[in-house]
């Protein structure tokens, strides 16, 4: 009786015969170590195109344990519903591919269970960097990474046993609501105190907005109702029922908001439209976010970008030169027009 035998596996030295190369080339960039061998790109993608129509795939835990590193860099996200933290996840895979690092990165919604049980699992596949952005509790992460004697970076909050990289929240804070406060009294002849919607009042860089916030009117003389401080959360559904809340108290809601977020941002729009409470006139609105869409909306809205890219220089900076545990890199936020520092602050904490 004849018998299928199976099929014989294919091996690197299958893949080289075929790409024309050597044994040492085709593991280089199956690795990822391509570039540092001096591999050319189109021999690269050469080699990678045949691994796949042969069906070949890496082995990654054996091959970890055949190498002293992993050139494995992980990276958490609380989310992935608008454009600031898109574009962190798009930089960040293309600045660490750049480095012939292999970059994995995964979502975790805001929920501090999930960031410990994906820092343990990206722990467990030996990452030599795992970035924490906008964890919620950063430094639990840093303690895990020490543990396991891989780095770990803060991206976006700051965390007190890892070096962090931040945007300037004061600073970009105190600019923009100077300038929603400007657009305030050129619509309306006077400046009038502005609402504050969205974030959490626990985090950091919520916190220093509304310390901006309060800096910025009361360096003109106005006072801050504490009641129009509304720091409810980032969720669209959290900002239109602060919203709501605060008019259905009878308190009459400036004409001026600074939003904490484009995530914010949605409802509050949301709210304006349904509620009819601005019918008479269009209120004028800052957003600490950018979204190019945003500007669909009209000439009243102010938006603040948080500068990605320099974000990202920071870290690799750090990834490739090292940098002091605890320090804390703050970059300066964009403007149209004008950037409100011309260099990143970097300190202690």
């Amino acid at each position: 009786m004849n018998q299928d035998k199976p099929a014989k596996k294919t091996t690197i030295y299958d893949l080289a015969t075929l790409a024309q190369t050597s044994a040492s080339a085709v593991s280089a960039v199956l690795n990822g170590n391509w570039k540092k061998r001096r591999i050319s790109s189109a021999l690269a993608e050469k080699i990678t195109q045949i691994a796949k129509e042969q069906g070949y795939a890496v082995n990654m835990q054996a091959s970890l344990l055949r190498r002293e590193k992993s050139h494995i860099v992980g990276m958490i996200v609380p989310k992935y519903d608008n454009r600031y933290f898109g574009s962190i996840v798009e930089t960040f895979e293309t600045m660490a591919r750049e480095r012939g690092l292999f970059p994995i990165i995964t979502c975790t919604r805001r929920d501090p269970a999930l960031e410990i049980e994906a820092a343990q699992t990206l722990l467990s596949y030996q990452v030599e960097w795992l970035i924490s952005t906008g964890a919620t509790d950063p430094d639990r992460i840093s303690d895990l990474c020490n543990q396991a004697g891989a780095r770990s970076l803060n991206l976006d909050l700051p965390g007190s046993k890892a070096p962090s990289i931040i945007s300037d929240n004061f600073g970009g804070a105190y600019e923009l609501t100077r300038r929603i406060l400007a657009n305030s009294k050129r619509k309306l002849g006077s400046a009038q105190p502005l609402l504050f919607v969205g974030g959490r009042g626990s985090d950091h860089n919520t916190a220093e907005r509304i310390r901006g916030f309060r800096a910025a009117h009361h360096d003109i003389g106005i006072p801050v109702n504490d009641a129009h401080i509304l720091a409810s959360g980032y969720a669209p559904e959290k900002a239109e029922k602060s919203l709501q809340a605060l008019a259905a108290s009878g308190d009459p809601l400036p004409v001026g908001m600074f939003v904490n977020s484009t995530i914010s941002l949605e409802g509050v729009m949301r709210w304006i439209k349904r509620s009819g409470y601005y019918e008479d006139r269009t209120p004028v609105i800052g957003c600490f976010d950018w979204d190019p869409f945003a500007a669909l909306l009209g000439d009243e809205i102010e938006m603040v970008r948080q500068d990605v890219q320099g974000m990202l220089d920071a870290v690799f900076n750090i990834i490739d030169e090292g940098a002091a545990t605890g320090s804390l890199v703050e970059i300066p936020p964009i403007f149209m027009g004008a950037e409100i520092s011309a260099s990143p602050v970097v300190k202690s904490i």
